[in-house]
């Protein structure tokens, strides 16, 4: 789907306005929270605006101020929760400049999974429900933020550098993201946090040990 399309679906599953007062954000937060909460107890064939102004504690009127459907509510809902995920992802490889690849690995991979288990059951809906509503247009964002802060954080490996880092990097983190949907998918997110990380991270480790550049003589090899 090209960029005009997917601006054209996220404007018209775009919030109507956004909260400007204190009282406002707190009003659109206690709505995306009963969305979640929606989407939790009953699924996203039961939700509504009308379930979820219910949760929320408000008229059906003051949600319409700010979401003028159920896809808006749930178009919001991921646009937040990636923004939240690309932000921790980002905070965490910037604490990991200069260090060796392997804490940089295992970092990654620990901060993504700690993300996406701390509310499994909200991760899981999110993953169901997003054939449902299109979101290429957030998740390509949040996208395009994780890789851009892993391969700076890589570049700065006090143990590299790395031949081809840009595709090294695309490749590690498409078997994450790919890795990790998969155990949600399957209703296995659980066991992520044990032994299925340890070893995802001893992947990336071996796969950026064997694309490490090392100096012989003048020239460089892999």
């Amino acid at each position: 789907m090209n960029s005009h399309m997917n601006t054209a679906i996220s404007a018209a599953y775009n919030a109507r306005k956004e909260p400007r007062q204190a009282r406002s954000t707190m009003t659109v937060d206690a709505i995306l929270e009963a969305t979640i909460q929606v989407l939790l107890a009953d699924g996203t064939a039961r939700l509504t605006t009308t379930s979820v102004a219910n949760r929320a504690g408000v008229s059906v009127g003051t949600l319409y101020q700010y979401y003028p459907n159920k896809q808006s509510l749930f178009f919001a809902v991921n646009e937040n929760y990636l923004d939240m995920l690309a932000s921790r992802v980002e905070a965490v490889c910037r604490d990991q400049h200069g260090k060796p690849y392997t804490e940089m690995a295992a970092a990654l991979v620990e901060t993504y999974v700690k993300v996406k288990t701390e509310r499994r059951d909200m991760t899981r809906v999110l993953y169901l429900a997003a054939g449902e509503i299109n979101v290429a247009g957030p998740v390509e964002m949040m996208t395009r933020r994780i890789e851009a802060a892993s391969e700076a954080m890589f570049a700065t490996a006090s143990d590299g550098p790395f031949e081809n880092l840009s595709t090294l990097n695309l490749t590690i983190l498409n078997v994450l993201f790919g890795t990790v949907r998969s155990f949600f998918d399957r209703n296995m997110s659980d066991l992520l946090e044990y032994e299925f990380s340890a070893q995802i991270v001893s992947m990336f480790c071996a796969y950026l040990g064997s694309a490490k550049m090392r100096s012989v003589g003048s020239s460089t090899v892999a």
